[in-house]
This record gives structure tokens, C-alpha cells and sequence, in this order.
């Protein structure tokens, strides 16, 4: 049985990565590396270090100073409604979004890589199986998936987490679908085939280690993705539960005093852009260098 990924199933993926993913030079890709990995280590070292020395607390510093302004009493970007100091609970509100992202990310990949992998060692039914299931799940709303299935469990870290994860994978599916395809036509794959090593072992040996590039570009994308998803979804009152430190529930909650103070609405927006910008420059360092790599490697 033939499916629509059988086509061209080498060539198909590049339509569906973005226009940034055009080939660029190796130094274009460093640089873009560079300033997305020194953003990330801005972002996550900040938070890191804040719950370290303790610096975020769970309760109003003191209702009676709600609605401070920039620098006023000691807080450097004020105060919420509840008297939080807005640094220290924008630094545990990107904690919390950064860690559902990165978890739904790790279960999307998990689940491409599996089925990818899968449909481009194989052939026959398996493929075939593998291969429609994809094609369904492409066709599929995933975040209209996503409310209804977080309106039917409920609010909370984990089951945000996994339902993300498990209704992002299907484009990751395809990249990898299609790069196994081109992995299966190697000599040393081919070598390890007339050989007789296992199907089993040649996946995880063989195609794996040559996935690395693409699994780790693929990631960054799909957390910049599901960063954005979970702070729409907690925006929207079904994502992150109430009182809990997300860069969402800061927007949701921000809206009410836009007038008052622009300022809660502003900087959870702008972290929301420095993170999504951080992924996405990571992912594109990563695919430049690789294609380099690669254009090096065929000369």
C-alpha cells in the first residue's frame, strides 16, 4: 500500500521546515549558534540561580505594596497585583513554561523517533502502518486536540507536559522518516544489512548516531513551538493551574492593568520572545553547521 510519504519520501521534508532552514555559510551558522546558546544560558542560568539562593518565593512579598513601579521599594520591574516582585516571578513563571516545554519536547521526540525510524527501516505493512499514521496525525488541529484533552484531565505540570508532547510529534515524524530513508541507502548501512545484522541493531548503531543532527534540530524547533503553545493554553485559563508561576497565567493576569501597568503584560511577553529566539537560533546553528558538514564531507 502506497502513501502520500512514499512519493519523495527524501525531498518531502524540506517544504515543511521554515524558510530560515535555507543554506547559509558556516559562519552564519556559528554565529546564530553563539547567540542562541548565550540567550539560553542567560535565561536558564538566571533561573537556575534564583532557585538556588532562593530568590523566588511562592507567596506576595506584601500585598500592601501591589502595583509598585520600575525600581520602586527595592523591586527592580515592580510589583504584581498580589505585591510579587514581577523580576523574581516572571524568573519562576519562565522556570515553570521552560520545563513543560522541554518535557513535551522530550516525549514528541520519543514518540518521532520511534515511528520515524521505524517506517524508513522497514517495508511492507509496518512501513505502510507507520507511514498513513502519520499522514492522519499531519492532518489533525494538534492544538485544538490540545484544549479538549486539557479541558477533559484538567490543569497541571504533567498532564500539560505529556499532552503536548504527544500531539506535536507528527512533522518531527516525518524529518525523521525521511532522513532514515536517505540513512538506509549508505554503503555502511547497506554493508551491515548483506552482513546480517539485526534490523534492531542497525537502528539503533547505524541510523541513530547519523539521526543526532537532525533529532537535536528538530528538538529546539518543537520546544520553541510548545513554549508557545503552553503560555496560549495557560493564557486561555486550561493550561498551567491558577497561582502557579506561568508566563501565561502572568499575561492572563497582566491584561486587566494594561493600562495601569503595561509592564505585566511586557515582560513575560518579551522573555516568551527571548526563548522562542533562543531555540529557534540554536536550531538553525545546529542545521547550518551540519549542512556545511556535510557539503564538506561529499567534496
Amino acid at each position: 500500500m502506497k502513501t502520500a510519504l512514499d512519493d519523495n519520501p527524501v525531498v518531502a521534508p524540506r517544504g515543511l521546515l521554515p524558510r530560515r532552514l535555507k543554506e547559509r555559510g558556516p559562519r552564519s551558522g556559528t554565529a546564530r549558534l553563539v547567540v542562541g546558546v548565550g540567550l539560553a544560558v542567560v535565561l536558564v542560568g538566571g533561573t537556575v540561580g534564583a532557585l538556588l539562593f532562593g530568590h523566588i518565593t511562592p507567596v506576595p512579598d506584601n500585598v500592601r505594596e501591589r502595583l509598585l513601579g520600575l525600581g520602586q521599594h527595592g523591586h527592580l520591574l515592580g510589583t504584581d497585583e498580589l505585591g510579587r516582585d514581577m523580576l523574581r516571578w516572571t524568573i519562576a513563571g519562565f522556570g515553570w513554561t521552560a520545563a513543560v516545554s522541554a518535557v513535551g519536547a522530550c516525549v514528541t521526540a520519543a514518540v518521532a523517533i520511534v515511528l520515524g525510524m521505524v517506517a524508513g527501516a522497514t517495508k511492507g505493512v509496518v512501513q505502510a502502518g507507520c507511514t498513513r499514521a502519520i499522514d492522519i496525525c499531519l492532518s489533525l488541529p494538534y492544538l485544538v486536540i490540545a484544549v479538549a484533552v486539557m479541558a477533559a484531565v484538567g490543569r497541571g505540570f504533567w498532564p500539560l507536559s505529556i499532552t503536548l508532547g504527544l500531539v506535536s510529534w507528527p512533522i518531527f515524524a516525518r524529518v525523521v522518516y525521511a532522513e532514515t530513508r536517505g540513512l538506509m541507502q549508505r554503503d555502511y548501512v547497506r554493508a551491515a544489512r548483506l552482513l546480517g545484522v539485526s534490523p534492531v541493531r542497525i537502528q539503533l548503531t547505524h541510523l541513530l548516531p547519523g539521526l543526532r543532527h537532525t533529532i537535536m534540530v528538530m528538538w529546539a524547533f518543537v520546544f520553541a513551538d510548545l513554549l508557545v503553545a503552553e503560555s496560549g493554553l495557560s493564557f486561555l485559563g486550561i493550561g498551567a493551574p491558577l497561582g502557579s508561576p506561568s508566563l501565561g497565567n502572568m499575561l492572563a493576569a497582566g491584561r486587566q492593568y494594561l493600562v495601569d501597568a503595561p509592564r505585566m503584560v511586557f515582560v513575560p511577553a518579551v522573555v516568551i520572545v527571548l526563548a522562542v529566539t533562543a531555540a529557534n537560533l540554536i536550531g538553525d546553528g545546529v542545521a547550518a553547521r551540519m549542512r556545511h558538514r556535510m557539503r564538506m564531507v561529499r567534496r
